[in-house]
């Protein structure tokens, strides 16, 4: 508990208001913004994780990538696709293990 005597926190009267902010992370800058009411309760919240911005750059990535990797068997390819997503994520690499890959080689 708090023991110093001091109040944890300072006491805010409630207002409508709007607040963004951007922090930096391994993976990315994760973007939010909230929108409150006159009681202080949130009413829009929109959050941009790296993630999502980075969605588009890893799909085309693994296109690229893929074709030059054709000569691997699919166990291989699935782990190369796997290390190439970390590049832009890392808090992906668990995750990652339930990558379902089906390989067309037509």
């Amino acid at each position: 508990g708090w023991t110093d005597g001091a109040a944890p926190s300072v006491a805010v009267p409630p207002r409508a208001g709007e607040g963004f902010g951007a922090s930096e992370a391994p993976r990315g800058v994760l973007f939010h913004r909230y929108v409150l009411d006159a009681d202080g309760l949130i009413r829009d919240a929109q959050i941009v994780p790296p993630t999502s911005q980075n969605q588009a750059g890893v799909e085309a990535d693994l296109r690229r990538l893929v074709e030059g990797w054709t000569g691997l068997d699919d166990h291989a390819l699935q782990h190369r696709c796997e290390q190439a997503i970390r590049n832009y994520d890392p808090c992906i690499s668990c995750a990652t293990h339930f990558l379902d890959l089906t390989v067309d080689r037509r």
